[in-house]
This record gives C-alpha cells, structure tokens and sequence, in this order.
C-alpha cells in the first residue's frame, strides 16, 4: 500500500517524488503494534457504548432525568461524527502516525474530565470535547494496520480492526453495567487512562520513524462551520423534542429550519468548492453510495436497540446495569468467534453474499426480541443477542468491503472517513430516535389498555377484581392502585419495544434489495483498493 493512498485526501496533490514505503513489520513487533493499534479503535468505539447501561446510574447521580442522561451518549456520537471529516486533512498535513498518537493523547485527557464532572453540563462539554478529539482514531488505526501488515496479510488486518469496531459496543455495556453496580459511574471513563497510554506509548515508539509523506492544502473553514451547524442543529433538536412537545415549541421550529438550510447549504458548497471537506463525488460510485445508505441504516437499528434494549431491562425488568450488560454478551463472544471466519469467507464469495447473510440474521434477532414475554428469563432475553453476534461478524467486513468496491486507490481514505461520518452521525440521530420512538410506543400502548380497562371488556368490574387482589395481599386501596398502574405502564413499555423490535426486524429485511443492485465485489475487494 502506498502512503499516498493511506493519507491522501479528496482534492491533493501527490508529492512529486514520495518516499519509499517501509517494510511492513514482523515478527513480535508486528503483532504487539497491531494490539496497541486494536486498543486505540476498541477504546474509542467502547466510549460510544459504555454509557448505555450507566445512564439510569449517571441521571440519578447527576439529579437528571433519564432522557437528559441519554445528552452524554449522543453528545459523544454528534461530535465524533462531526470531527471525522477533519481526519483526511489532519493527517494529510501532519502524517498518519503523528494524528493518530495525537488523537489517542487527547481522547485520555478528555476522559479523565469526564470522570471528574461535576454536573450534567459539564459532563456533556467533556464528551463532547472527547468526542471530537477521537476522530481520526478509526480511520487513523485502520490505515496504520493496513501499513504495518504485508500484503498477503492485510485482510487479517481488516478483521482485526474489523473485530475491534464489532465487539467493543458489545463489551461496552456489560463493562459500563459491572463498573455502575460495583465502583461509581466516574470509572467508565477512569479506565481509559492506562489504555490509552499504553496505545500511545507502544505506538509511537513502533511507527514514529514510519510517517506517511505530508503536504500542504487549505483546509474547508465554511464547509466545516456549516456541517457543524446542521448535524448539531438536527441533533438538539432530536434530543431536545420530545420534552417540549415537538413542532408546538418555536425552538425546535427553528433548530428544524437552521437543519434543513444548513443542510443544502453544506451539500451546495461541498459540491463547488475546490477543496471540500467532505468530497460528495465520491456518492458517484453506485457502490459507494447504496453501501453508505445500507451501512447507515443498519448501523442505526443496530445502535438504537442496542441502547433501548438495556433501558428496558433495567426500568422495567427490575435488571440491575451489570445483567443488563451480561444480556449482550453472547453476541460479543459470538462475533469474535465468527470474525476470523467471515474475513475468510470474503476471499472466497462476493461480499453481497454476506451482507445478506448479515440482515437475515440480524432480522432473526429482531423477530425474537419481539417474542419476548413479561417473564422472559435471562436466557430467553440473551438467545436473540447470540444470534446477533453472527450478523455483527459479517455486517462491516461485508459493507466495508461493498462501499470501496470501484473506489480509486487514492480515494478510498476519504471515502472510508466519509462512510465512518455517515455510520457514525446516523448513530448519534439513532440514539435520540429509538428512546422517542419507544416512548410514542409506549403512550399508544397506555392509552389502549386503559380504554380496555374502562370500557365494556374490562370497565369497573376489571378495576374492582385488581383492587380485591390488592385487599387480599394486605393492601390498601392507594396501595393496589399504584400496584396497578405500574403493571398497566410496564405492559404499555413491553409492548412499545416489542413493536420497536418487530419493525427492526422489517427494516432491515428491506435492505437486503439495496445490497443486491450494487455491482459484484470480488475477493479481496477492499485489501486490494487500499493497497492499489
């Protein structure tokens, strides 16, 4: 692979005599570089889960409601997002190695701040402040494995980093769960300390002597002020929505309109200007684009009932945030299992093959989820998460492999920080979307069991019944009515996710034809693009 295409951005200029490329490493160098440079991605991508199951914990700490807590999930996701499209002219002027040792540096400052907030405000600038210092961590350490490994092993270096991405917002939630019921939610964020030393330590000292060739271009001031003025308008206001009743605020009104004109704004300038900041040409490639869209949607889902499905365990199953955790982790075994084999089966059969495989699995997860009963045991609420797993091990390698399909050499690291914004910032919308979404559900759900309850089929009689019960058990008739408003509110949350399982599971059956109308990806299809 040359450096050029590991550090070249949309619209530069190739230096005229670049310097030779290293030797990939060997030997025990190689392999304790590329564990440092897997830290790096799995450290970033666990800080974008690890909050899920401590939101409950961080809220009540905080003294904040639930969905205020879930600002420092999607404050995260916004601003990471946002920072990726710096990744290509950051490393194009400074090297690969610098940015991404750089990137790891501030990400571990930033999260001792975290853990040392001292309110909501705070604690959502700091992630913030963490989110978008770890930007080119991704694209940084996916590059450097691509450069560290020789070619006959570079799809080894894509499962790697492949695996990393996979597992860690697995692993997220059941470490987050174990450090909120054992030690104090500041830790979630402590832990990256050593971590991130250790990644930086090892590789600078393996790579600092490797730097890819630099070079000077402007850098896209509008382009960026613009994209940060859409994406955080569209995110406040989804994150903001639904505590002020939507369009009846005149907030949410003009964050929606600055959205939607930021919105064309951006894409108009990107598309005239000389040195975009994100190169939209690359949406030319029929590849690249239906595999951005399937990425971005499945990814979504993904994201979205993997912070749903910890939420209603814990307020409405009675699960603490360490089982809640634990529900997930058969799909982070599963898919570490399952990775080194569908990297394999990608040299073999043509990637559309294996998204496939991934949607249908992953719709089977959902379906399963949507079976789930009020008594549901711990097994019968993790079996859905195994069958996760299988899809979690094909869905990226799979979709990386289809969207770099026909991408030039020299583009593909733009294109890879492109798809990683779009994956990314459609997470963080996810984020805000499926809490919205689940408690739409759940108010539809309350309505109709209590038009039940009070008319013809149930009506006082029903009522009556449920407070005999109550008497019967010693309590009071306030006692038995509280005791029937929970069960009536946690069937309407049961049904709500449910409901938001079910079409999960519809969704993404739906990718499947969007997969199908891109061209055949051959073997090797993304190892080669990035080593062209």
């Amino acid at each position: 692979m040359s450096s050029s295409s590991t550090t070249a951005a949309p619209g530069a200029r190739p230096t005229a005599a670049a310097p030779a490329v290293p030797a990939p490493l060997m030997g025990s160098t190689l392999w304790i570089t590329a564990i440092a440079l897997a830290l790096g991605t799995f450290m970033q991508v666990l800080d974008s889960t690890i909050a899920n199951v401590s939101v409950p914990t961080i809220a009540g700490n905080l003294g904040v409601s639930t969905s205020q807590g879930t600002w420092v999930i999607t404050s995260f996701a916004v601003s990471n997002g946002i920072s990726v499209p710096l990744t290509g002219w950051l490393m194009g002027r400074y090297g690969v190695v610098k940015v991404f040792v750089g990137s790891v540096i501030l990400f571990t400052i930033a999260s001792f701040l975290c853990g040392i907030a001292w309110n909501l405000d705070a604690l959502i600038l700091f992630r913030v402040l963490q989110g978008a210092v770890s930007g080119p961590m991704i694209p940084g350490s996916q590059a450097l494995l691509m450069m560290i490994f020789p070619p006959n092993k570079r799809a080894t270096a894509l499962a790697i980093w492949s695996m990393t991405t996979l597992v860690a917002p697995i692993f997220g939630p059941i470490l987050g769960g174990w450090i909120s019921d054992n030690m104090s939610w500041p830790w979630i964020f402590f832990i990256n300390l050593p971590v991130g030393a250790i990644c930086a330590f090892i590789s600078w000292r393996s790579l600092s002597d490797r730097e890819t060739p630099t070079f000077a271009r402007p850098i896209d001031r509008t382009g960026f002020a613009l994209l940060v003025l859409w994406v955080g308008a569209l995110q406040v206001m989804l994150d903001t929505g639904k505590d002020v009743d939507w369009f009846s605020s005149p907030a949410i009104v003009v964050e929606t309109i600055v959205a939607i004109v930021g919105f064309i704004a951006w894409v108009i300038w990107e598309i005239y200007d000389k040195n975009p900041i994100v190169s939209l040409q690359l949406f030319r490639t029929r590849n690249f684009t239906l595999g951005v869209i399937v990425m971005c949607i499945g990814y979504a889902i993904f994201f979205g009932n993997n912070l749903l499905m910890p939420l209603w365990l814990q307020t409405q199953m009675g699960y603490i945030a360490t089982w809640a955790g634990l529900v997930a982790a058969p799909s982070g075994i599963v898919a570490v299992i399952m990775t080194p084999f569908a990297a394999r089966m990608l040299n073999k059969y043509d990637a559309r093959i294996l998204a496939t495989v991934s949607m249908i699995f992953f719709s089977l997860s959902f379906y399963m989820r949507s079976l789930y009963t009020p008594d549901s045991s711990f097994f019968v609420l993790a079996a859905p998460m195994a069958v996760m797993g299988v899809a979690m091990s094909f869905f990226f390698i799979a979709m990386v492999s289809i969207s770099l399909n026909g991408v030039p050499g020299p583009a593909v690291p733009a294109a890879s920080g492109l798809s990683n914004f779009a994956r990314i910032t459609a997470g963080s919308f996810a984020a805000s979307l499926a809490t919205t979404i689940w408690d739409n559900f759940e108010a539809n759900h309350q309505t109709r069991l209590s038009e039940i309850m009070g008319g013809p089929a149930g009506g006082s009689n029903a009522v009556g019944t449920a407070l005999n019960g109550a008497h019967a058990l010693g309590l009071t008739t306030q006692q038995g009515a509280g005791v029937l408003v929970r069960q009536v509110v946690g069937q309407a949350y049961l049904g709500a996710a449910l409901d938001f399982f079910r079409i999960s599971a519809i969704i993404v059956l739906l990718l499947i034809p969007l997969i199908w109308l891109c061209k055949e990806t051959r073997p090797n299809g993304p190892v080669h693009a990035a080593a062209d």
